[in-house]
């Protein structure tokens, strides 16, 4: 292909990104009329929708993470349910369950909460291995297993998660493998002064904004699309591989400092999941083709779940943000 084709079709296709991101620029402010500040969380949800992957936010409580799910849920016309794990939660409280009717003589399926386009999993790690494992099916799989029936989830379909880093009483640590099926993991810090203030002037005043459906699913099914074809330079794809492999082989990165702190490196998931993420950060932009700010700007979000700590890391308390800054700072931009 020739630079001038080249040229001509990421203009054409630089149009077609701003007449869909006029839906996704409805969304975001149908969703900032109820979440003061937290742009960075909002941004990542709409990441997450773009590119159908599951989100999780962690952060205190009152960071209002349960209500920009919530909020989001509402400003797509699609199905939204909420499940609140708990230590005493079942697999069939999640996918749902068999079910003898006396009248018909026959079991029937029940179909659970997970079968919506939008699930929200309040405080996941407060629940066990088992319910983690009926849920790691349906979010890698997009389908769940019910007695010897498989059925397929609804299209799009997100896990968008919480979970609370500080109170570790009855909670579980997720298991790596379902760590890694998160797109994006977003740690949620507090409002600044004046988003807080003006959270408190509107709960004060009893104003609770209504939420209307501003997109559709056949909104979101179209942007999507167009994610996929979104340029991704050669040089790009580069510079995402050499940052998820320098969390592997740090030593071959000039990095040989951080291979004591890393047990292991993150997954190809990461790569996948980082220029889909990339590309999806290009589109909320306005652009056609992706910039190495753009893998910048996202490579945390992919990469902090993804990477694991060793004891010496843990001893001198290094974090996988740090470990991800490093690499970032370390890595030569194209």
């Amino acid at each position: 292909m020739s630079e001038l084709n080249q040229a001509e079709d990421i203009r054409q296709l630089t149009e077609k990104v701003r007449e869909q991101n006029y839906f996704f620029t409805l969304l975001k402010q149908e969703i900032n009329k109820a979440i003061i500040g937290q742009e960075y969380m909002v941004d990542r949800l709409l990441i997450g929708l773009l590119g159908n992957g599951h989100v999780l936010l962690e952060g205190v409580p009152g960071l209002a993470k349960t209500l920009a799910i919530k909020t989001l849920a509402d400003a797509v016309h699609g199905a939204f349910s909420r499940i609140q794990f708990t230590p005493d939660l079942l697999p069939a409280d999640v996918v749902g369950t068999m079910i003898y009717s006396i009248k018909d003589n026959d079991f029937s399926i029940k179909k659970g909460p997970i079968f919506a386009n939008f699930v929200l999993a309040d405080e996941i790690n407060r629940a066990p291995s088992k319910v983690q494992s009926a849920l790691l099916e349906a979010m890698q799989e997009k389908q769940v297993t019910i007695g010897d029936e498989t059925m397929s989830l609804p299209k799009p379909f997100l896990v968008l998660a919480t979970q609370n880093p500080i109170d570790q009483e009855g909670t579980y640590l997720l298991p790596e493998a379902q760590s890694d099926r998160f797109m994006l993991k977003c740690v949620i810090t507090y409002p600044d002064f004046e988003d807080e203030r003006k959270i408190m002037n509107m709960v004060a005043s009893g104003h609770s904004p209504e939420i209307s459906p501003v997109i559709t699913l056949d909104n979101v099914t179209e942007a999507k699309k167009l994610i996929n074809q979104i340029y991704l330079d050669e040089k790009i794809e580069k510079y995402i591989l050499d940052m998820v492999f320098a969390t592997r082989f740090p030593e071959k990165y000039g990095l040989s400092d951080l291979k004591n702190y890393i047990s292991f490196g993150a997954s190809p998931r990461a790569s996948i999941n980082l220029s889909i993420a990339a590309r999806a950060m290009a589109f909320l932009k306005n652009r056609a083709f992706v910039i190495p700010e753009d893998v910048k700007e996202i490579a945390k979000d992919v990469l902090r779940h993804r990477i694991g700590l060793s004891f010496e890391a843990e001893a001198e308390e290094i974090t996988a943000d740090q470990i991800v800054d490093k690499i970032v700072a370390k890595i030569q931009a194209p």
